[in-house]
């Protein structure tokens, strides 16, 4: 008579029934991984984002993934509170808006991150007293100009790159959370960067880096910290998009449009404490999790270079 499968398998070395197993095990932890990866990238539902509250704050909205994210969040029927430096710039990015989403109530505080910080949060507190902030987009930051040696940041550079990056996030996260608290619901998005996340490491841009792992980190304990008031504090963690700070002009499939990287983005608000939005980064991140990391630091030291040299050129032709 002829055997079963599992008669067979038991007549096997034991070896080969533990290299079997563990075979068997992998196989299903894979198959559960992409099939999560296909729900949440795919056919997971956005959250109502109009259930936190009726007002979105967004702090960098006049550019680049701040001003995808402005537009997003009018488009659901939120109303916006919009914070930058530039004057002009917001009543650009305002009557933009308004145009095209006209129920669209539009508050815009002028603050400059690099400057006196204290006054520039007070005049937040104060706009939006009375009102129902319910979403919290951190957007604000600055990186290099161009890549280059620690030694040669500048004292301005390093001063701007730690008061924006860091002390601007965290201030506005202090300002606004009460808001929420006392509303017992909020969605906080706090932007982080692949160069602090998802490779092991971005040489000549390490004060760049080291301040996204700050946001990274202080973004998982607010989401512990706050999660049973409520409250859902998320750092999102994209690769290049293509911006102005990116130095990056046109979009492709794997560095998307700001408007791009915000429709996705959106989708992704209140749900895990860091995720990458949108879907064609995490290949580029698992590819970068399957290599040596040895490996991963020499091709990004060479690359680094490389926009270093074109850096120094770019300013050398400035000058003459």
């Amino acid at each position: 008579m002829e055997l079963c499968f599992m008669d067979k398998l038991k007549a096997q070395p034991f070896w080969v029934v533990v290299l079997f197993t563990l075979g068997s095990l992998s196989a299903l932890k894979f198959s559960l991984a992409f099939l999560r990866w296909v729900y949440v990238n795919f056919l997971r539902p956005a959250k109502n984002l109009k259930r936190y509250g009726s007002w979105a704050l967004v702090t960098g909205p006049t550019d680049g993934i701040g001003k995808g994210f402005a537009f997003q969040l009018a488009r659901t029927g939120l109303n916006l509170v919009l914070v930058a430096r530039n004057p002009d710039k917001l009543k650009d990015v305002s009557d933009s808006i308004q145009a095209k989403y006209g129920k669209t109530q539009i508050k815009t505080v002028v603050v400059d991150f690099a400057g006196d910080l204290s006054e520039g949060i007070q005049k937040i507190r104060e706009a939006i007293e009375g009102l129902d902030i319910g979403v919290l987009i951190n957007n604000v930051g600055i990186s290099y100009p161009y890549a280059r040696f620690f030694h040669e940041v500048d004292e301005e550079l390093l001063k701007n790159l730690i008061k924006i990056n860091v002390e601007g996030t965290t201030k506005v996260t202090q300002a606004v959370l009460p808001v929420m608290l006392k509303r017992k619901r909020g969605a906080i998005v706090n932007l982080g960067s692949g160069a602090a996340i998802v490779i092991p490491s971005d040489p000549l841009y390490a004060v760049y880096a080291a301040t996204k792992a700050y946001i990274d980190q202080f973004s998982r304990c607010l989401y512990v910290e706050y999660k049973k008031s409520g409250i859902d504090v998320q750092c999102q963690v994209p690769l290049y998009v293509a911006t102005k700070m990116a130095s990056i002009r046109s979009s492709s499939f794997f560095v998307p449009s700001t408007d791009g990287y915000a429709r996705a983005a959106m989708r992704w608000i209140g749900y895990e404490p860091r995720c990458t939005p949108y879907w064609p980064h995490t290949l580029l991140w698992a590819l970068a999790n399957s290599l040596p990391q040895s490996a991963v630091d020499a091709w990004r030291l060479r690359f680094c270079l490389a926009v270093r040299k074109r850096g120094q050129l770019k300013e050398s032709r400035k000058k003459e």
